[in-house]
């Protein structure tokens, strides 16, 4: 195609970029879904089941604003995000997957890993961080693994979002810029740039062993962020035969008649200052 190169990963913007999804659009189904996974959180927590969500891909692919809009409308005891920070120096002489196994789910839980056991098939083999016995036992072990979770009743699910160099870059820039985004990018990050084929050959040998029948990978196209997160959400909603549960019904009470209480003076209390008057104030000024 004109204008777009193709690469391990997906293929580059054009010129002009490609079709965003607009957000009106968006918002609605987003909307929608959402409320969709409000009513799959009931049924998981009410049938004790155990979901297990795996967000994966490159750096910038769009992982945590995905799973952002997971959780959003969900119960933050019900539906957990795990990230875990570098292993300790105890953590590293353990069973490589112990760590992860402390936070899979219990019954009527869902835990949603960004990044996952996977990390010793991408940062740390390409940057070194493992030793190639250990990078070659992995692969070796990781299918069995997650056969033996599957098998024990966990609803695992696993998603690569991929990305193209040029939006990769193009996020990498606006993140370098923008002081509210400063804190997503890091000089590992960066790294990632000089190393985008070692990385493409990674994911590429990673789903050669992985991407089995009973836990397979499903790739997001992530260019455009918002059609992203509505296809995944969609997908994950698809896979999993939840259904509505009844809810009980809920009246609430008339409240009873004051019985003598008086509320203390508020000179007596430390109170925020008034911000919001202020600001609504200059504004007024200022208009």
């Amino acid at each position: 195609m004109p204008g777009t190169k193709q690469t391990n990963d997906g293929p580059s913007r054009g010129e002009g970029g490609p079709t965003r999804l607009p957000r009106s659009l968006y918002e609605k189904e987003l909307l929608r879904l959402q409320t969709e996974l409000v009513t799959l959180q009931e049924w998981v927590r009410a049938e004790g089941k155990r979901l297990v969500v795996i967000f994966e891909g490159r750096d910038a692919a769009g992982k945590g604003g995905a799973i952002k809009r997971v959780t959003e409308l969900l119960n933050p005891r019900v539906a957990r995000i795990v990230a875990l920070p570098v292993p300790t120096e105890r953590e590293r002489t353990q069973w490589y997957f112990q760590r992860y196994v402390e936070q899979l789910p219990a019954a009527g839980e869902i835990v949603l890993l960004d990044r996952s056991w996977y990390n010793r098939a991408g940062v740390e083999h390409v940057m070194g961080f493992c030793t190639t016995e250990e990078y070659r036992r992995f692969l070796r072990q990781c299918p069995v693994f997650e056969g033996m979770l599957i098998e024990d009743g966990i609803l695992l699910r696993k998603y690569w979002f991929s990305v193209s160099d040029t939006e990769q870059e193009r996020r990498f820039r606006q993140r370098l810029t923008d002081p509210t985004r400063r804190w997503k990018i890091s000089a590992m990050d960066l790294e990632s740039v000089t190393h985008w084929e070692a990385y493409s050959r990674a994911k590429d040998e990673m789903f050669v062993h992985t991407d089995t029948f009973e836990a397979p990978w499903y790739v997001v196209e992530s260019d455009d962020k918002r059609a992203a997160r509505i296809n995944m959400i969609a997908h994950l909603l698809s896979t999993v035969p939840y259904r509505e549960i009844r809810q009980p019904h809920l009246r609430l009470p008339p409240r009873p008649s004051p019985s003598g209480y008086e509320r203390p003076p508020k000179h007596l209390q430390t109170h925020v200052p008034d911000h919001a008057n202020a600001l609504l104030s200059s504004s007024r000024r200022t208009s």
